[in-house]
């Protein structure tokens, strides 16, 4: 049986904590390295119904996208959610790891598991690092050329976005290279454009980010929450190249924070 130190080694082998951003907080969250590692239940955020999950389940391992502590914490106490998910977790020896942003700027991250899900080719990152162009920011590739409608209709599809947001201002009839960026994204509409992207697929777009940059390129939002779920598919995959054995589990509980009508 693999202990916990075991798995978070397997991760961050895929997705080093050195290509994490400075404001973010991946990595052993709660816990003690070196138990054994039951069984791990993977998730986008950790909150107490995955916690109930993980115990209901026979896991001691939680593994999430979004770091469960990220800024500062003053107090933990029964009082907010996150206090009694911290308590419910130490109480019941449940170690909580998390990779954000190294797991976006991996080799293949989030990002290019998006690009994968859209069967884009020729891909390479959107934003690479100065030191090493194969890990950094979003992803770009080309797919067969199709009406603008016809792609947003597949965006919505594929990844099961119940409202989907666009640019309305966009005129182009027809896309073929195609940005994409897991999480917030709008930060890399810029790029896209000068990448000669037709389209870019990201999540949290502002309403000035359409006005600005909406008649240049093909904007779909499809939601945080939407774009980052693959991040349990990536976890899963990691974990069974190393540990076949090992039993991992998709969060069943979690739903999406947002709701729409």
């Amino acid at each position: 049986m693999p202990s916990v130190k075991d798995i978070i080694s397997s991760l961050e082998s895929y997705a080093p904590l050195a290509l994490q951003e400075s404001y973010d907080n991946a990595g052993l969250q709660i816990g003690d390295p070196a138990v054994d590692a039951t069984a791990a239940l993977l998730c986008l955020d950790v909150t107490e119904r995955t916690i109930d999950e993980a115990i209901k389940r026979g896991c001691n391992l939680v593994i999430s996208h979004h770091p469960l502590l990220f800024g500062s914490v003053k107090n933990i106490t029964t009082e907010d959610e996150r206090g009694r998910t911290i308590i419910k977790a130490l109480k019941n020896n449940i170690s909580i790891y998390s990779a954000h942003t190294n797991l976006d700027r991996a080799r293949q991250g989030v990002s290019m598991e998006i690009a994968a899900s859209l069967g884009l080719e020729n891909v390479k990152v959107l934003e690479p690092d100065n030191a090493d162009h194969s890990v950094g920011l979003g992803a770009i590739g080309d797919i067969n050329p199709m009406p603008a409608l016809e792609f947003l209709r597949k965006v919505k599809d594929i990844f099961g976005v119940k409202c989907l947001k666009y640019s309305a201002s966009f005129h182009a009839l027809i896309v073929k290279r195609i940005a994409v960026c897991g999480g917030a994204g709008a930060s890399l509409i810029r790029k896209a454009v000068n990448e000669g992207a037709d389209a870019i697929v990201t999540g949290d777009v502002k309403y000035h980010d359409f006005t600005t940059w909406g008649k240049r390129i093909l904007i779909a939002d499809i939601g945080h929450f939407e774009s980052e779920l693959c991040t349990k598919k990536i976890f899963k995959h990691i974990i069974a190249e190393r540990f076949p054995e090992f039993s991992t589990y998709n969060s069943e509980e979690e739903t999406n924070p947002i709701n729409v009508l």
